[in-house]
């Protein structure tokens, strides 16, 4: 191969490759190219055209430019507007850039014009011709780009080096990849290269065409089907019969009419017909339409069931399936009463709070029964999205209404009882609050323009009566606890729980057993020994657990031995269900000296919870045990407080907090302690080990403390109570504020407790400790 060098203006190209023996015209429009080209005009009319390796660079450098370009004869220039410059050239040999000479005005460089050497005519080189005019034959059928045409020109072409060329400038490749054959100079080796680029096309062009063709078919099978059911619908025409569309919208026309909806969803659902005809039944939208129109047809508009307002009846229903419970039953008396006769009442939103298996779940079914509404309950524990309470948007791929709309379409009716389960169970996160989205279901006032995000329509929900349940109000939000009415269902007493077993639990789970009454029966006593011994809970839910376990063991016993019926009694409870497993605090048969009887509730019903305080010689420090929480240990510090401030009063050195250290700990320090009720307790406590007076043992007390001595009022005072009495004690001293709470205490809990009200501390402290004689 011939090399020639020479001095030559350069124009480097962005997304061209220009081989030899191409023609190609080009704009022109960077001030140093138009500058290169006017050198070249004026010389030789010759110029060295080499590719930018970044076609975006709009003023490369020497090493943004390839070193292998072509040597091209500049054939014709026309300037066009806005100065562009379209010029016309043709390739003339390969050539590599020794050096720059000039960057400014323009770009010239020295290079090597390499002259390929004469073709050597051997059996390798034809060959490689023919697999090449061979490959190449296949990428012009195969390729719409190219004219079948150029095979011709070929034909006569005995110039390997040429033929290669030519070919390489109509392949429609990667810049990168015409860079690669432009820069092989050997002959053979270039033919080799292009004969495996055109076989990679060859590949990725049989790919395309079976993508194609299979695309193809499909659109052929849809057009096929479309032209048959078109003509379908002509023959049926001819005939005077109805095709399958036209069936379906008569069909739902006659729903419509008959299903006496409101004059807005009337017209919502006969305008979605119409766009059902004019979509068609096979299209995707024609599914979102039926289904749209189906929930509009199945929801009770007009439907209402005829409320029962025999209040006497209902009395009976509520009293039959619950015992105890006055509050519940008492307030939904009242509203029966007050719709008996007012004729119209909007139905009330009622919220049941105790803690689990008090029976607020079954309470929502008995009242349904006892008004004649259709039942529906929708649980709300872990719901946090939006959506679940309103619905999705039609816009959305499988759009669904949400559960209110579901509960509705559920119940039958437009008046059910609606039971919102679990509400303080609810969270929130990026999709929205649901607790928000129930402010609107929630509200009396509002309800009755309730619209879900589906349905687009307004829903009248003010005839539904809401009943919700909750473990507890601290999580429910303020505005949704305003729109409804608190009834608390605290925990059952034993006297209760002793009834519910007798008249529900145990017959419940016989019959749920299949076994006759006579066949297993219950003493009290054993009831009373799994009431106190096996379960420690406010409701009955593990109460009817152990009944049902002990049901299955009798049973056991009685194939076994092939006895007929068995008396269950503490010996066999004992038995069936091991050794006792609950034992009741109880309180100490002595006074003594720093020990004071507190009450707690808890989520089994409410405990004893004794408070101790050790006196001794030191410097004053305070320390707290038993694993108290914040409250408890603030209530702490403040009767301290207390104590230094009025040491005198209660005959105690003023300086003790100089020469004294006090302990105070709450027994079962494995178990978290908190809250403020505690305050009157620590306050005694620390009295009488500091005054070395004794505190009476048969004295429970509860209630929070101020600075000042103010006796502040508490809650579950029921609870607190029962485990006073459980426990032995005969006395309880309560705050003056929880005076109205005894109305409601049990006459049997109230019969046997001596209840001493305080406002203020030094009345606590007079009946609880014991003065010397």
């Amino acid at each position: 191969m011939d090399k020639k060098v020479k001095e030559i203006p350069l124009i480097p190209l962005r997304g061209i490759t220009i081989f030899p023996y191409m023609v190609l015209h080009f704009d022109v429009g960077r001030e140093k190219s138009i500058a290169a080209l006017e050198e070249a005009m004026m010389r030789d009319q010759e110029i060295f055209l080499v590719s930018q390796k970044d076609a975006k660079i709009e003023e490369p450098e020497e090493s943004e430019i390839y070193t292998v370009g072509t040597l091209c004869s500049i054939k014709q220039i026309l300037k066009l507007p806005g100065d562009t410059v379209r010029v016309l050239v043709e390739g003339l040999s390969r050539a590599k850039i020794i050096k720059y000479v000039e960057k400014e005005p323009f770009y010239k460089a020295e290079i090597n014009v390499l002259e390929e050497d004469d073709y050597v005519k051997d059996n390798k080189c034809e060959a490689l011709v023919r697999t090449l005019r061979e490959v190449f034959e296949d990428y012009i059928k195969l390729s719409a780009t190219i004219p079948s045409e150029a095979l011709i020109s070929f034909d006569d072409m005995e110039d390997p080096g040429r033929l290669c060329d030519i070919i390489s400038s109509y392949l429609m490749l990667k810049g990168d990849i015409k860079q690669e054959l432009l820069e092989v100079f050997d002959i053979a080796k270039r033919i080799e290269k292009l004969i495996v680029v055109i076989n990679n096309e060859l590949e990725i062009l049989n790919i395309e065409k079976k993508i194609g063709v299979r695309v193809k078919n499909k659109i052929d099978k849809v057009q096929k089907e479309y032209y048959l059911r078109e003509q379908l619908k002509a023959i049926q025409e001819e005939l005077g019969e109805d095709d399958e569309e036209k069936k379906e919208i008569t069909k739902y026309k006659n729903k419509i009419k008959k299903a006496k909806l409101p004059k807005q969803a009337k017209e919502r659902a006969l305008h979605e017909l119409e766009r059902l005809k004019n979509t068609g039944s096979y299209s995707s939208e024609g599914g979102v339409i039926r289904s749209y129109v189906d929930w509009i047809l199945e929801l009770p508009w007009n439907v209402e069931t005829t409320d029962n307002v025999d209040i006497k009846r209902a009395r009976e229903i509520l009293e039959a399936e619950h015992y105890g419970l006055d509050d519940v039953k008492d307030r939904i008396i009242e509203y029966l009463a007050v719709k008996h006769m007012s004729k119209s009442l909007k139905g009330p939103i009622l919220c049941l709070v105790g803690p689990p298996g008090v029976g607020k779940t079954s309470i929502a079914k008995s009242v349904a029964h006892a008004l004649n509404r259709n039942f529906v309950r929708m649980s709300l524990g872990g719901v946090k999205d939006e959506a679940e309470i309103r619905g999705h948007r039609k816009t959305y791929v499988g759009a669904i209404p949400g559960r209110i709309v579901y509960g509705m379409k559920q119940a039958k009716s437009k008046n059910p009882l609606f039971l919102l389960d679990e509400i303080d169970k609810m969270s929130n996160d990026f999709r929205g609050d649901p607790s928000d989205a129930l402010l609107e279901v929630l509200d009396s006032e509002q309800n009755n323009t309730f619209r879900d995000h589906y349905l687009e329509l307004e829903m009248d929900l003010s005839d539904v009566m809401f009943i919700t349940t909750a473990n507890t109000l601290d999580t429910i939000p303020r505005p949704l606890l305003d729109r409804m009415e608190i009834i608390d269902v605290s925990g059952y007493t034993y006297e209760e729980k002793l009834n519910i077993a007798k008249r529900h639990l145990v017959p419940k789970q016989l019959k749920e057993h299949n076994v006759d009454e006579d066949i297993i029966k219950f003493t009290d006593s054993a009831i009373s020994e799994i009431i106190e011994g096996y379960t420690r809970e406010s409701g009955v839910r593990s109460l009817e657990r152990q009944i049902a376990s002990v049901i299955r063991k009798s049973l056991t016993e009685m194939l076994e031995k092939d006895t007929k019926s068995e008396n269950i009694t503490i010996s066999q409870i004992k038995k069936y269900l091991g050794n006792v497993k609950f034992t009741y605090d109880k309180a100490d048969k002595e006074d003594k000296i720093g020990v004071v009887t507190g009450m707690a509730w808890t989520a089994y019903g409410g405990d004893i919870l004794p408070i101790e305080v050790s006196a001794m010689s030191g410097t004053g420090k305070l320390e707290l045990t038993g694993q108290l929480g914040d409250v408890m240990k603030e209530s702490a510090k403040a009767g301290y407080s207390y104590v230094r401030a009025n040491a005198s009063k209660y005959g105690i050195d003023p300086d003790f907090y100089k020469t004294t250290d006090l302990h105070i700990h709450v027994p079962e320090g494995a178990v978290p302690k908190d809250g403020p009720s505690a305050g009157v307790t620590m306050i005694s406590a620390i009295v009488s080990a500091l005054s070395k007076k004794k505190v009476r043992h048969n004295v429970a007390m509860t209630g929070e403390i101020t600075l000042t001595g103010r006796v502040l009022p508490i809650g579950g005072l029921k609870e607190k109570c029962l485990a006073a009495y459980r426990a032995g004690i005969d006395t309880v001293i309560i705050p003056k504020e929880n005076e109205k709470d005894l109305l409601k205490m049990p006459k049997s809990i109230k019969s046997k407790l001596n209840f001493i009200v305080a406002t203020h501390i030094d009345e606590v402290i007079k009946d609880a400790l014991i003065e010397e004689k």
